[in-house]
């Protein structure tokens, strides 16, 4: 390991290696090399490798859900295979968590055309949407927004916060322009076979 002139700063040292070693990991998904490791941390690829196997080893002693494996001269963050049961149970539940074909585009008639009503979104669609209306406000990616003035007096629809935050924006105006956005549409990761 690398040699400090006070204990205490090593050991911060060797904490604070061990923070950016497990958080370039984390962020990369498929792993990294030594090398990469290595490159990233500013240490030789002798002393990254020491560390990595440190780090492995900490996470073979402490009770914790993540592992640190070396395949291939590739490091990776991933799952103990004794929580598969745990993995398996929670995939069963987190099923219900993408939206639906029709979900995602009552979402995205409501996005750019908000405020919106239920007759407008199914004027655009050309289908019923009660009940992709009722996921959205169930997930809280949209709003009621007061009424119409209008026989009936129906719900305006707007997006929320919760929407801007899974799309990771700001605001609005960083929405895509709508041709591209019916460009990529097809191509949203939200999207499952149609339910509706």
């Amino acid at each position: 390991m690398i040699k400090r002139n006070n204990q205490t700063e090593a050991e911060g040292f060797e904490l604070e290696v061990f923070g950016w070693l497990e958080a370039l990991l984390f962020a990369s998904g498929d792993g990294l090399t030594v090398k990469e490791l290595s490159g990233a941390v500013g240490l030789s690829e002798k002393d990254t490798g020491r560390y990595l196997e440190v780090l492995s080893d900490s996470y073979q002693t402490v009770r914790r859900g993540l592992r640190l494996v070396c395949t291939a001269g590739v490091w990776q963050l991933s799952t103990k295979p004794s929580l598969y049961p745990v993995l398996m149970k929670w995939k069963q539940l987190d099923k219900g968590h993408n939206l639906s074909r029709a979900a995602f585009e009552t979402l995205a008639i409501i996005a750019y055309k908000q405020p919106v009503t239920r007759v407008d979104i199914e004027a655009i669609r050309g289908v019923a949407s009660a009940s992709s209306i009722h996921v959205l406000l169930d997930r809280e990616l949209i709003a009621e927004a007061g009424r119409k003035e209008a026989p009936g007096r129906p719900f305006y629809y707007k997006t929320t916060p919760a929407f801007l935050k899974s799309l990771d924006i700001r605001e609005l105006s960083e929405l895509p322009d709508f041709d591209s956005f019916q460009e990529r549409e097809a191509q949203n990761v939200l999207m499952t076979e149609d339910e509706d």
